[in-house]
């Protein structure tokens, strides 16, 4: 559904996001040529149990999407319940990435 396009360490066009890149592999052209690519940033928050942030976090570096030492270490979440710590209510944790993705 969405391409994630990151410039290829190799290129060096200057300072980033300046200059166009080559069109992505899956991209369907068949002539030569370059489209200019805005970064943006995008922040992704996950929240859960330790062992599901940690699990996610695994999934997506698998998936070839973000390293696990670009995210940020788990902090507590805030209580979404007036009264936190009830008996049986597990502590919910938060990790944070944000990732600079190209937009066409």
């Amino acid at each position: 559904m969405f391409d994630h396009l990151e410039p290829d360490t190799s290129d060096d066009q200057g300072s980033p996001g300046t200059g166009s890149l080559p069109l992505p592999p899956r991209s369907g052209a068949n002539i030569k040529g370059t489209r200019s690519l805005n970064p943006e940033k995008v922040r992704h928050m996950l929240y859960g149990s330790l062992a599901a942030i940690d699990r996610t976090i695994k999934i997506l570096h698998a998936l070839g999407y973000a390293d696990p030492n670009d995210w940020s270490d788990p902090i507590p979440a805030p209580p979404t319940s007036p009264e936190p710590g009830q008996p049986g209510e597990p502590q919910t944790w938060m990790a944070i990435l944000t990732k600079t993705v190209l937009i066409e």
